[in-house]
């Protein structure tokens, strides 16, 4: 598989504040991030928005290993994941066994949240 080529796993951290989990690789060097927000109405939620992985990254499984940690730090918060994204949604729909599908109400509740605030990204 194409994410998990070649190259040391790179560093993801968490920066819930901003709704943003970074990858980094190379020591230190930003690789790419998943933006993101926490769903304020319950039941809670963490929506994925968008994915990007810079040019000098790309093919190097950054964007798969974020969604794998992106899914792995909803679980750890005990929430579903809603996959806004279109990137998160391919990914999520080949890997299934990692990525449970949210219930419809959750997904129009994020919806209807990035839509009233379309600033989240």
């Amino acid at each position: 598989m194409a994410e998990e080529q070649r190259g040391a796993a790179p560093t993801i951290r968490d920066d819930r504040e901003k709704g943003r989990l970074e990858a980094y690789a190379d020591g230190d060097v930003f690789a790419g991030v998943i933006v993101y927000f926490a769903l304020d109405e319950a039941p809670h939620a963490l929506v994925a928005v968008h994915t990007v992985v810079e040019a000098d990254h790309e093919g190097r499984g950054i964007a798969g290993a974020l969604v794998r940690e992106f899914y792995a730090l909803a679980a750890r918060d005990g929430v579903p994941v809603v996959p806004l994204c279109p990137y998160v949604v391919k990914w999520a729909a080949r890997h299934p066994e990692e990525a449970p599908e949210p219930p419809a109400e959750v997904v129009r509740a994020a919806e209807r949240q990035l839509a009233a605030t379309p600033g989240l990204w």
